[in-house]
């Protein structure tokens, strides 16, 4: 018998559009026959693919929830890649999983070939709506098609467990190379639980999807937990400020879940649109039941930004590849910016120091407010192991706590991140400083677009903290290069040095204060919007370009 609940959603709620793909509205009931079909594609011969890895290339859209929807209905485990990585990181991942078979849309045919050839690994393409892809489909007329599904349907599909294995994701790799986070039916079961009732999904939803499908945030809270509640999910062909703010001002769209980089370009679009369409987008955006921001830190000035032009307060939350989502801020009652709020339903969570720690094995004492410790996590939907890595997945629990790695308080009764404690949490001269909070302040600066905090080794203060700076396009921080006409990077950095570190000093603690400023035209982000730090570094070995 089938334990997977997800694929019960089909039979409940057949009739109902499931996703709206390129204008075309796609059934539940499609949904099921096309995943069914494919997955009898994918095992030819055998009864079950035993937890196979099965790589896929493939956009947003049907086909890829059909894809996914296919290996674990044939009993594989679902390593999704992402299109826009390059060749040597979709590489690492196929190698590290040890994937058995690759798939690709016909549009990124041409990107995983040839590493399927170089391996000998079996590969097919997809092509839309499947037809020519495997040997058991092949083009056929429409009668001749639909006998070859019927006949797909009759054939049995493996019973699967729920404590099966059915995912590997891989870490954006801000701390070393990435690992493959293994996460079971049952893990994702549960982090789909957790948010379909903290949020109310409903089956009237219909969210615009606009993440990257290789991140749990694009994946589960975005598609997965959709489909789990029976709602409808827009896929957007790619990103495009003016036509997403279209769709958010359309009355069909009730639900948005974005990254706070996308926030922001939508903010700049906003503000070079006429105040006519300023109206109609802020209107039309107010009347959404949920708007999300996630996968990184949600600036202050941007979150009070975008509830003064749509009326929304951004829900903000708390998660990571190993966990699925941890905290959120309540869909009914306070959110409070600059914090992820609390634990979500079947969720524990502590902050813990070093004294607490001694005492895990008695269970774990939260730290009183004001505190910062590292957090600990426990419950059903953290991951079950990294690929192949057991003494790092050994490393990772305390007493049946995940080790977060992450920093925070708890104030007032609301998380409180203070960011990395490898690269957002800085030991300079004696104390501990949380980078996020100085880039909260430098980003309220009416001249600072953008920047990143980070700590650069120092004999003498252990790290010296550094701030690279995206400017504010037109805003007066760097006047003398626009009068003199000078354009050097160190000339730029200098100027914003001169703005910004006597302003910061009247803000913060002297120690808190950057030692170092860079001026940069952009930030180094992975496909997620997650600054990567350890290239921020990068840049001031090199220089501002």
């Amino acid at each position: 018998m089938n334990e997977i609940p997800l694929f019960d959603r089909p039979e409940k709620f057949a009739e109902r559009p499931a996703i709206f793909d390129n204008g075309e509205a796609l059934r539940y009931d499609w949904l099921e026959t096309r995943s069914r079909v494919r997955a009898r594609q994918l095992l030819g011969d055998r009864s079950d693919l035993d937890e196979a890895r099965i790589g896929f290339l493939m956009e947003p859209g049907f086909e890829y929830v059909v894809t996914q929807w296919a290996i674990w209905r044939a009993g594989g485990i679902a390593v999704p890649l992402c299109p826009a990585h390059p060749q040597r990181e979709l590489e690492y991942v196929i190698d590290d999983a040890d994937v058995a078979m690759l798939l690709a849309s016909r549009g990124l045919h041409a990107k995983l070939h040839p590493l399927a050839e170089a391996r000998e690994l079996p590969y097919r393409r997809v092509a839309a709506r499947g037809y020519d892809v495997f040997p058991i489909l092949p083009l056929l007329a429409e009668e001749e098609r639909a006998r070859a599904v019927a006949v797909a349907e009759a054939k049995d599909l493996p019973q699967l467990s729920i404590d099966r294995r059915a995912m590997i994701l891989y870490t954006s790799g801000t701390t070393g190379r990435p690992k493959g986070v293994v996460t079971t039916h049952a893990n994702i079961d549960a982090h789909m639980r957790a948010l379909v009732e903290a949020w109310e999904w409903q089956p009237t939803d219909r969210i615009l999807h606009v993440l990257p499908l290789h991140h749990t945030h694009g994946i589960v809270n975005a598609l997965c937990c959709a489909l789990y509640a029976g709602a409808s999910v827009e896929f957007a062909l790619s990103f495009d400020a003016a036509a997403t703010w279209d769709r958010l001002a359309s009355p069909e769209v009730t639900v948005f879940m974005a990254v706070p980089t996308i926030y922001a370009k939508l903010l700049r679009e906003w503000e070079k649109a006429d105040a006519f369409t300023r109206r109609r987008w802020s209107r039309g955006a107010g009347e959404l039941r949920l708007m999300v921001s996630g996968s990184a830190a949600l600036p202050v000035t941007l979150f009070d930004r975008w509830q003064e032009i749509t009326g929304h307060r951004l829900l903000e939350r708390y998660g990571m590849t190993e966990i699925g989502m941890g905290l959120s801020n309540p869909f009914f009652g306070e959110r409070r910016s600059g914090t992820v709020g609390q634990p979500l339903p079947s969720v524990e969570m502590r902050v813990v120091d070093a004294e607490s720690r001694a005492i895990l094995a008695e269970g774990v004492k939260p730290l009183a407010d004001e505190v910062s410790g590292e957090i600990l996590v426990r419950g059903p939907m953290v991951f079950s192991e990294y690929w192949r890595r057991p003494e790092e997945t050994a490393e990772a629990f305390e007493e049946g706590w995940f080790r977060t790695g992450d920093e925070a308080t708890l104030q007032d009764g609301y998380y409180r991140i203070l960011g990395r404690n490898s690269v957002d949490i800085l030991k300079s001269g004696g104390y501990k400083i949380s980078a996020i909070e100085i880039e909260e302040l430098l980003r309220s600066h009416p001249a600072v677009r953008d920047c990143a905090v980070v700590g650069l080794p120092d004999e003498e203060w252990g790290e010296r903290i550094a701030a690279a700076v995206v400017a504010e396009p037109g805003a007066e921080l760097i006047p003398d290069l626009t009068s003199a006409g000078l354009a050097g990077a160190e000339e730029r950095s200098r100027s914003v040095e001169r703005v910004l570190d006597p302003w910061a000093r009247e803000r913060l603690a002297p120690y808190k204060v950057p030692r170092r400023w860079l001026c940069v035209e952009e930030l180094p982000r992975n496909a997620m919007g997650k600054v990567q730090k350890p290239l921020v570094k990068e840049l001031f070995s090199k220089g501002a370009k």
